[in-house]
Parts: C-alpha cells; sequence; structure tokens
C-alpha cells in the first residue's frame, strides 16, 4: 500500500482541481501583482500556440492570459507526469511497468477530461489528453534512462 501512497495523492489533488470552475482555478490576479512589469513579453509574443481551432498568443489574449494559459498547461504536463511515475513506481519492477504507467495516465486523462465536462465552465479538450500523455511519456521515460545509466554503470564497477 505505502507504494501506491504517492499515485493516490496525485490522483486526489487531481479530482479536487478538475472539480473546480475556471474562475475557482485562474490565477489572474496573482500574475498581475507578481508579474507588473511584464517580464520576458516580447520573447512570449513570439509564441502563437495553436489551441481549440484557434491560436493562443499574446496579442490574442493578452499578457498576463497568455501566462496563465502557459503556467496551466505546465501544470497538465508536470501533474499528469507525476501520476505517471506514481503508477509506474507502484507497479514496482514487474514487465512492462513503463507501459503501464503511459497507458494508464492516459487513461487517467481521458477519463479526467470526460469527467471534468460536467463541471460549469470547464470543457472536454482531446489538446489537454496529448499535454497529460506527454508529460507521462517524458517523466517516465527519464526515469527508465536514469535507471539504465545506473545499471550500466553499476556492472561497469563489478568487472
Amino acid at each position: 500500500m505505502k507504494k501506491w501512497l504517492i499515485f493516490i495523492i496525485c490522483l486526489v489533488v487531481l479530482v479536487i482541481s478538475s472539480s473546480m470552475t475556471y474562475e475557482q482555478q485562474s490565477i489572474l490576479p496573482e500574475l498581475e501583482d507578481l508579474l507588473a512589469n511584464k517580464p520576458l513579453e516580447k520573447q512570449l509574443s513570439i509564441l502563437k500556440i495553436p489551441y481549440w481551432g484557434t491560436i493562443v498568443s499574446v496579442e490574442e489574449r493578452g499578457y498576463f492570459p497568455f501566462v496563465e494559459f502557459l503556467i496551466r498547461k505546465l501544470t497538465h504536463f508536470m501533474g499528469f507526469g507525476c501520476i505517471a511515475l506514481g503508477l509506474y513506481f507502484a507497479w514496482g519492477k514487474r514487465r512492462f511497468a513503463a507501459g503501464i504507467a503511459i497507458g494508464g495516465t492516459a487513461t487517467i486523462a481521458v477519463l479526467d477530461e470526460f469527467r471534468q465536462s460536467f463541471t460549469p465552465g470547464r470543457t472536454m479538450s482531446a489538446q489537454d489528453v496529448l499535454v497529460d500523455t506527454a508529460g507521462a511519456i517524458v517523466f517516465v521515460s527519464l526515469v527508465v534512462a536514469v535507471r539504465k545509466i545506473l545499471k550500466n554503470k553499476r556492472q561497469k564497477a563489478q568487472l
């Protein structure tokens, strides 16, 4: 049970956050205070991100809503990466642990987007599922790569 704890905590955080309306999750007032001088505005103005059939940019949305959009998508990426790691470590050293973690996380992402569609002001997004799954792939792949590197070093040290 102990090894499932991180996974369960991540799921609880996910359920709570995806049950909140957009307004409840908005960090625009905090961003306006924290980033009043609009750092990196010129660099961020270069970015034009296709999303839900529109282009999300500083020009289109404004500086603070664009920064909030980036933070929200980064949160998706990192949050689902952590869910995947929780599942990967909980699964243990069994065969196909990485595949189970990534596939399981993608399934959770789909189910979460569906469930989220019942929350006022929120919608389902296949693009969010892709961001979530990408986070799972990157996080699990990094851990698998590090484990292989460390295993190879230990084997060479024994020779």
